[in-house]
């Protein structure tokens, strides 16, 4: 079939295909970009967070009113972990300053160098007495863990400040601070910048562990564990318990914790389920809204092609009559009107890729968005392709149905 025939009717009636054309092409520029962004918060919200069987760790903060000195806190810290370790079912407890995707916790600027003008990254600091390598189930793949001399303990009433001499960090900070060394055990890192800056080894790397924040894209993964215990009003521990035993040993963890205070004090604890669940359940409404606003825009342009189509078949059922009387054949009716589809969504796509790299460059600067990835711009005009093939088959279907003797007469 020649598409010069079809392209000059096109241009003799260029407004309904130039309408449809950018409808199509705004479509492909939203539904391109909308995908991208579903992807990439469902990837988020089931990539791990480090801790090995999420399921059998929960955490539990026991807070009471008063800050004590750091002998009394140092006694209330060994006898709630005991108090912990002592129920049926526990695997192990540790000591932490904050939750992965809890939203909630400290961050630290560190660098390689004193001299540095600016910091080499942001860390997440999760300050512990016991061992988070153990407790949550992380993955050691390099060095070691903490001895009990490691652990200092801070006391912000008395002492402006203290840093770790030691620390372990996730495979993600090890890569910022060194990108071209295979070992950093031993090497250095430096809290902030400047000459006063305080100075530890880096003694241990962990494959990962998630921030409090979990950010969607860049440095969720960027964590300093620090063998570091400050005295607190409260307390906040990990427990790992045996499979199937986490709810039994929740309700019991805080009953006895209660019971052996002898002092009012609140405790609080959750699931790292919950905490995930929580942390990215905005993501997940917002992918379900971008997946609906998405259909809903692709029933919308299938709906305009129909129409189109339908009042296109309806205004022509002379010349259809005409030609077939000469000899057309249904398929060469059909084959008309797709062609003619094909050539108007081809237009609109071609717009609306560009409308789609253009859209993304802006969401890459204002949101940190990454790059649309060249398979979605492979794959959504495919899609509309197919969508407009598929909304015009029924009116072209139906216009190849007429009779020469039908339509002539009806003309």
């Amino acid at each position: 079939m020649e598409i010069r025939p079809i392209l000059s009717a096109l241009l003799r009636n260029k407004t309904a295909p130039l309408l449809v054309a950018i409808q199509v092409a705004i479509s492909l520029a939203i539904l391109t970009n909308a995908m991208y962004i579903v992807q990439l918060r469902q990837e988020a919200s089931v990539r791990s967070s480090g801790i090995n069987d999420e399921a059998s760790v929960f955490h539990i903060t026991s807070s009471r009113l008063q800050r004590k000195s750091m002998d009394d806190f140092k006694a209330v810290l060994q006898s709630e972990k005991q108090i912990l370790r002592a129920i049926p079912g526990v695997v192990s407890v540790a000591q932490t300053s904050q939750v992965p995707m809890s939203r909630s916790g400290s961050r630290s600027s560190i660098s390689v160098d004193r001299l540095q003008t600016l910091p080499s990254t942001t860390v997440d600091n999760y300050n512990t007495s016991d061992s988070l390598v153990k407790t949550l189930g992380l993955k050691l793949i390099a060095g070691r863990d903490f001895n009990p001399d490691d652990v200092l303990e801070y006391d912000p009433r008395e002492q402006s400040d203290l840093r770790p001499r030691v620390v372990i960090v996730t495979k993600a900070v090890a890569k910022e601070l060194y990108p071209n060394e295979a070992n950093v055990i031993g090497k250095s890192m430096f809290w902030g910048t400047g000459n006063d800056s305080d100075e530890s080894k880096i003694i241990g790397v962990v494959e990962s562990l998630q921030t409090t924040e979990a950010e969607s894209t860049g440095r969720f993964e960027d964590s300093v564990i620090a063998p570091l215990t400050t005295v607190r009003s409260s307390n906040t521990y990990f427990v790992r318990v045996e499979a199937g035993q986490r709810d039994r040993v929740m309700k019991e963890a805080e009953s006895a914790l209660t019971k052996a205070a002898g002092e009012p004090m609140i405790v609080r604890m959750d699931t790292i389920d919950n905490e995930r669940f929580k942390r990215y359940r905005s993501d997940k409404a917002l992918a379900w809204m971008l997946i609906t606003v998405s259909a809903l825009l692709m029933l919308v342009t299938a709906s305009g092609i129909v129409g189109m189509s339908t009042l296109w078949v309806a205004q022509r059922r002379k010349q259809i009559g005409v030609r077939r009387a000469l000899g057309a054949r249904k398929v060469d009716i059909l084959r008309y009107f797709i062609t003619e589809n094909i050539l108007i969504t081809t237009g609109g796509i071609v717009l609306g890729t560009m409308l789609a790299v253009g859209l993304n460059q802006l969401l890459v600067s204002q949101f940190e968005l990454s790059k649309l990835p060249f398979q979605y711009l492979f794959f959504a005009p495919c899609v509309f392709w197919i969508l407009g093939v598929a909304a015009v088959y029924v009116p072209a279907l139906r216009g190849a149905s007429i009779s020469p003797a039908t339509a002539t007469r009806g003309a």
